[in-house]
């Protein structure tokens, strides 16, 4: 592997875990999508029900994750994908255990008093708040767990797949496909482990969610598909000159 391609593999990798840790973090806050445009709430009739844009926070930086996949896919193979995905797993389940660690600790009392004044005059307890925003329930714990390698794992077998069908042509197949199929078994997978395994959420609840959640990554998929085509040039570009370089030149010697 050239001197470049390796910089390129630690770059995306680099991109990858941090946007997929992110994700989940920023993840246990609930947004209104119309909201962000000031409007009220869609009321989209779904299965007999109606449901707002409500959308976990962890979407916005999600479809970095997707593009990032598909080039390393690209450029590095299936295999690159799944170890990148196992590692960050792991991480992911890392941080979360860091968490309940930090959460568990007792606050310090002039800590919880400097922090026990809010807007308005009001007071709150910090140490709750803390608690609350950092400390996921268990089952969105393992069903995001779960629903990041199933997709990532799928992502990358489409993908290939695809590839194998269609060789250097059509990028956009194979990156916006698997996409949407790898991110509707994800999208289903988080919330019927979190919220019906987990939690207390009627299988109708759960498919009409889903819905609404794969109706947004679906559209962001197909938005973000000329970007792929860009980001490929970029790299083709940086990649032309790249030289074979020996191991041991990115070991330090005395």
């Amino acid at each position: 592997m050239g001197y470049k391609k390796r910089q390129l593999f630690m770059v995306l990798c680099g991109i990858f875990l941090t946007n997929a840790l992110l994700a989940e973090l920023i993840g246990v806050k609930i947004f209104s999508g119309e909201g962000v445009f000031g409007l009220s709430g869609a009321q989209i009739p779904v299965m007999g029900t109606k449901l707002d844009f409500n959308l976990t926070a962890g979407v916005i930086i999600w479809p970095v994750v997707f593009i990032t996949t598909d080039i390393i896919n690209e450029y590095f193979g299936k295999e690159s994908v799944k170890r990148i995905s196992f590692l960050t797993a792991a991480l992911i389940a890392y941080a979360f255990l860091v968490i309940v660690v930090a959460t568990a600790l007792p606050p310090a009392q002039f800590w919880q008093d400097i922090n026990s004044q809010g807007p308005n005059g009001t007071s709150f307890d910090m140490n709750y708040a803390f608690n609350k925003v950092f400390r996921q329930g268990l089952g969105i714990i393992v069903g995001s767990l779960v629903a990041f390698l199933v997709g990532q794992l799928l992502d990358a077998h489409v993908f290939h797949w695809l590839k194998h069908l269609t060789g250097s042509r059509k990028i956009w197949l194979r990156a916006t496909g698997s996409t949407l199929v790898s991110q509707l078994v994800d999208t289903v997978v988080v919330l019927y482990i979190a919220f019906y395994l987990f939690g207390d959420w009627d299988l109708k609840t759960v498919l009409s969610v889903s819905v609404i959640n794969y109706l947004y990554k679906f559209t962001v998929a197909v938005v973000l598909t000329p970007l792929l085509y860009v980001s490929h040039s970029i790299i083709d570009r940086y990649l032309a000159s790249d030289r074979e370089v020996p191991f041991d030149t990115f070991i330090a010697k005395d």
